[in-house]
């Protein structure tokens, strides 16, 4: 394997593992920073944090496309630091937000331009070949699984100085593994095999409509959207209910 190749793997590698790292690093604090905010209970602070996750998911639905087809048309490593960046904002807002509606902006945010993990499967796919195909995809599992045990232990230790902190580490996590990514990351898609932007796929529906092409995949893609249920349910309430 090429060296570039070995050091883009690390890096995809090093990116999710970062963006998951970040995600657990708030999970601990974040219904005590919106109880903060609202000025209310840990029930209420369940409903705001309900349509909280809402707007990010809304967002990530109408945009993960958009995206996906910016990634065909100038290539997978630009869309990869937009969606560093945009998380890094996100975060920042969090951490510094004064009411309710600074938290909702900061995650319309992060679900327009959190298409980190997408871009990074398409990178990994331009750059994997049959025999370490299924190898270099395993590594996602790994990151995704190593940084949910990382994230949340640092954010309960980090949350005893403060509900905001691990909002601060999390930003400047996002934000020095853009800088980073931006002097060693090599773009993965050669021109040549890039394509043009069509609003035809990059809309939600349109996209749905592409499955129809790849009927075998629609089972596949029916057990992933209940996976993802029962994951982001437990994920969105477990720590309104421990607190």
């Amino acid at each position: 394997m090429p060296a570039s190749t070995k050091a883009a793997i690390g890096f995809i590698f090093i990116t999710l593992l970062i963006d998951v790292i970040g995600f657990g690093l708030i999970i601990p604090v974040f219904p005590k920073l919106i109880e903060e905010l609202i000025h209310g209970d840990i029930s209420e602070a369940s409903k705001w944090g309900g349509w909280l996750t809402f707007a990010y998911a809304i967002m990530q639905f109408l945009f993960a496309p958009v995206l996906g087809n910016l990634s065909d048309k100038y290539g997978r490593r630009p869309v990869l630091l937009f969606s560093l960046a945009g998380f890094g904002i996100d975060y920042i807002f969090l951490s510094l937000a004064p009411t309710i509606g600074w938290l909702f902006a900061g995650r319309v945010i992060a679900g327009i331009t959190g298409a980190s993990f997408t871009t990074a499967t398409a990178y990994i796919a331009d750059i994997s070949t049959d025999e370490n195909r299924a190898q270099n995809f395993g590594m996602i599992g790994a990151a995704f699984g190593l940084g949910f045990i990382i994230g949340p232990v640092l954010g309960g230790v980090l949350g005893e100085h403060g509900s905001r902190l691990p909002f601060i580490v999390a930003a400047a996590l996002a934000l020095l593994n853009a800088l980073y990514g931006y002097f060693v990351l090599p773009e993965s898609l050669s021109k040549e095999n890039r394509r043009p932007f069509s609003w035809k796929r990059a809309n939600p529906l349109g996209s749905l409509k592409q499955l129809k092409k790849y009927p075998s995949i629609g089972g596949l893609i029916g057990a992933l959207v209940l996976v993802y249920i029962a994951a982001h349910a437990v994920q969105s309430t477990w720590t309104f209910i421990y607190i």
